[in-house]
């Protein structure tokens, strides 16, 4: 298990680097092609020539660009100086450069905005978990019934309907029309909880039930497979209860393909929720990074999309070690 985990580490690192690289290249090199200045990105059109040359001195955009890339991989774990002449800037690390919007620390930029993306993380991926498991399993043990073809209806609309859709709606009716949902303007971690959970609640379910409906539909298809295995029936044949063939035997080989689907699904949330985030204005990585695209903010852009690379090679490398908790298979091959 220890040189597994360590070869999965050194996996990790490795697609890191080549996000790192890819990432750096496209977003340094195509306002090049397409003939802008990141200088004048960074200044702004009203300031004057000598002034321009000054920056793209200080940030070093006259240097090869894997001289660049060299130097922001160094100064994520080191911190960086930006040096133009006297003129020195520290960025502590880890340093992902300065927003070209606010001149603040990208770093501070991802931290402020990091609670409410983890917080709409955590809660809505609880709910989808619980409800479209739990919803997949019984519509599997009730086949072809009336709460089967119901659940089933249901979960095709869940997936069908985007989510600036649903959450539109749902403001329209449980904030507007109903008051019974109030939601903040902002958050930040001063912010008590009620105001936490006021704002989150209805993100939460909205997020929930459009997730909720590909894990039902996933549920049940699988556990119809392992159902109709020969060691399930060999457990019945033992005259096991029929809760203990569901829960210990059919249920643990039917979590592996939800496992997998449910890393990289918390992965992408925890990189930004961009549509969940812009429909109920949350200030967290997505509606950061949109804000980031419409200002062409590139060191922003870049830190949101490399904390959503970690985030997903974290997500898979942890599931990959869940599998053999769930599933003895895994540990005997």
């Amino acid at each position: 298990m220890l040189a597994y985990l360590i070869r999965r580490l050194f996996a990790v690192i490795i697609m890191v680097l080549v996000v790192l690289l890819a990432t750096f290249t496209v977003f340094f090199m195509l306002p090049k092609w397409a003939g802008q200045d990141i200088a004048v990105l960074f200044a702004g059109k009203a300031t004057g020539a000598e002034q321009i040359e000054g920056i793209r001195t200080k940030l070093g955009l006259d240097d090869p660009l894997l001289v660049q890339f060299w130097d922001f991989i160094k100064g994520i774990p080191m911190g960086r100086d930006y040096v133009n002449g006297t003129d020195v800037t520290h960025c502590p690390a880890p340093c992902f450069g300065y927003s070209f919007r606010t001149e603040a620390p990208v770093w501070e930029t991802l931290k402020d905005a990091l609670p409410v993306t983890a917080a709409l993380a955590a809660g809505a991926c609880v709910l989808w978990l619980v409800a479209g498991v739990a919803t997949g399993v019984i519509s599997a043990l009730k086949r072809g019934t009336i709460w089967d073809r119901s659940a089933m209806t249901i979960a095709l609309g869940g997936v069908s309907l985007p989510v600036f859709f649903t959450g539109m709606i749902a403001m329209g009716i449980f904030v507007h029309q109903l008051g019974w949902v109030k939601i903040a303007d902002s958050l930040s971690t001063d912010d008590s909880i009620d105001v936490w959970l006021q704002t989150l609640i209805l993100p939460w379910i909205v997020l929930a039930f459009l997730n909720a409906a590909m894990y039902a539909r996933l549920t049940r298809a699988t556990m119809l497979e392992v159902l109709g295995e020969d060691y399930i029936r060999t457990a019945r044949a033992k005259g096991l209860g029929e809760a203990t063939v569901i829960r210990k035997h059919a249920l643990r080989s039917a979590m592996t393909p939800i496992l997998t689907v449910f890393g990289l699904d918390l992965g992408v949330l925890m990189g930004g929720a961009v549509l969940t985030e812009s429909t109920f204005n949350l200030p967290g990585l997505g509606l950061e990074a949109v804000r980031a695209i419409s200002s062409k903010d590139l060191p922003v852009i870049l830190g949101v999309t490399l904390f959503a690379a970690l985030a997903i090679a974290i997500a898979n490398l942890v599931v990959d070690l869940l599998y053999a908790v769930i599933d003895p298979r895994v540990r005997l091959g």
